[in-house]
């Protein structure tokens, strides 16, 4: 049996949490060797500034782990410290595939709201966002409503909302590592391609698939163009790119926060929730609740 990866991540490990977890571990290990603390981080986790990081190896398989580890999770979690649990595939040498929801995942904003900002819509649409992303209303219907809001919007707008963006904390720095290691990275978002394609070509994205607002003379006629990028059709893009770049499903991670997002989560060899609602926390395989995304290079080992 290969070897599975946890890790312990945060602004400050204190050393009962890190001793702690061999004996959180020791009830499921009777069939197989006792976790092994690393002597220094993996060399991606070593590029996570000002950060605390500990690794351990064992051979218990990614599920047995988290189910072992449930009630340390919760602890560290409640202490500001993540708990991430590496399944053996992701490990192994080669390229991966990393893929990532935009709206408040890639950047710190949701899209429709720095455009509704311009509409005078900001209050309906940001309502109707946050129920969505609860998981209380369709998805596509709840787009559609806030994008009636945008209409007569001028195309300029698009450079006045992309000026406004930020970027998530450790974003240049993940997709900076990622690169390097030759492993390929994709976004895939509800939002707006007109948005997401320059923010991925900025910052050498290999793929990026997002929504495109309709437009008629040069202003925005409240609709979408084409089909609605949904939560299915999000895992189906993973499984997509997946196939073009060559990469088993078992080699992909797929980041997001939201209700859309989970079954792509589920597609992917490693779920992991990004600052996200409890409904996706609960489903995911992995949480990251600190505010820099590159905490997710701790996840990728030896590459």
């Amino acid at each position: 049996m290969r070897a599975t990866l946890i890790t312990i991540i945060g602004p400050r490990l204190n050393t009962d949490l890190i001793e702690s977890l061999p004996r959180a571990l020791a009830p499921a290990l009777t069939a197989a060797p006792a976790a092994y603390l690393l002597e220094s981080p993996t060399p991606n986790a070593a590029e996570l500034p000002d950060l605390e990081v500990r690794q351990w190896r064992t051979q218990l398989p990614q599920q047995s782990a988290r189910a072992a580890l449930a009630d340390f999770t919760a602890r560290a979690r409640a202490g500001g410290v993540d708990v991430l649990v590496t399944p053996a595939a992701l490990l192994d040498p080669g390229p991966r595939l990393i893929i990532t929801d935009v709206d408040s995942t890639l950047i710190r904003d949701e899209v429709i709201e720095l455009l509704a900002d311009h509409a005078g819509s900001r209050d309906i649409v940001t309502e109707v966002t946050e129920a969505a992303m609860r998981g209380e209303l369709d998805f596509t219907q709840s787009l559609l409503q806030r994008v009636a809001t945008l209409r007569g919007l001028p195309v300029g707008v698009y450079e006045q909302v992309l000026a406004a963006t930020r970027l998530s904390a450790g974003v240049p720095n993940l997709c900076r590592v990622l690169k390097r290691n030759g492993d390929f990275i994709g976004v895939v978002s509800g939002g707006f391609i007109e948005i997401v394609q320059p923010l991925a070509e900025g910052l050498g994205i290999d793929f990026a698939r997002a929504n495109r607002l309709a437009t008629v003379d040069g202003h925005l006629n409240g609709e979408v163009s084409g089909r609605v990028v949904d939560r299915e059709v999000k895992a189906e893009t993973l499984r997509a790119w997946a196939a073009e770049a060559g990469v088993p499903l078992e080699r992909t991670i797929a980041v997001g926060d939201g209700a859309n997002d989970l079954a792509m989560l589920a597609a992917a060899g490693l779920g992991v929730a990004y600052n996200a609602k409890p409904v996706v926390q609960d489903q995911a395989d992995a949480a990251i609740t600190g505010p820099r995304l590159d905490a997710l290079l701790a996840v990728l080992g030896n590459s």
